[in-house]
């Protein structure tokens, strides 16, 4: 199941991480939640593939380690979301469309 796409309106920032928004409720290593909010990943289904890190030009993503998730034990993370050029590189390519790109 894709990312929610209107998760800004369905759930409530519970937290940041590593400068970013972290939205709906976390319950780690399970559940994760969206990180970000310009760059949102959905860190309950990405499977950390790295392929949004591949493709993006300005290196919004870097890894975080999440041991003991059931999906993938690291997870792309949009530390640079700021950066972000509105390419939908990343949002296009992810396989597992963990990630949406939502302009300011």
């Amino acid at each position: 199941m894709p990312i929610d796409q209107d998760f800004q309106k369905k759930l409530k920032v519970s937290g940041n991480h590593a400068g970013h928004a972290v939205w709906g409720p976390t319950d780690p290593p399970k559940k994760l939640g969206i990180h970000g909010t310009i760059c949102a990943v959905d860190q309950d289904i990405c499977d950390g593939d790295g392929v949004c890190m591949e493709v993006c030009p300005v290196g919004v993503y870097d890894w975080v380690e999440t041991p003991g998730n059931p999906v993938s034990e690291r997870k792309s993370d949009p530390v640079r979301e700021n950066d972000c050029i509105f390419c939908l590189a990343c949002e296009t390519q992810c396989h597992v469309q963990a990630i949406k790109i939502t302009q300011p």
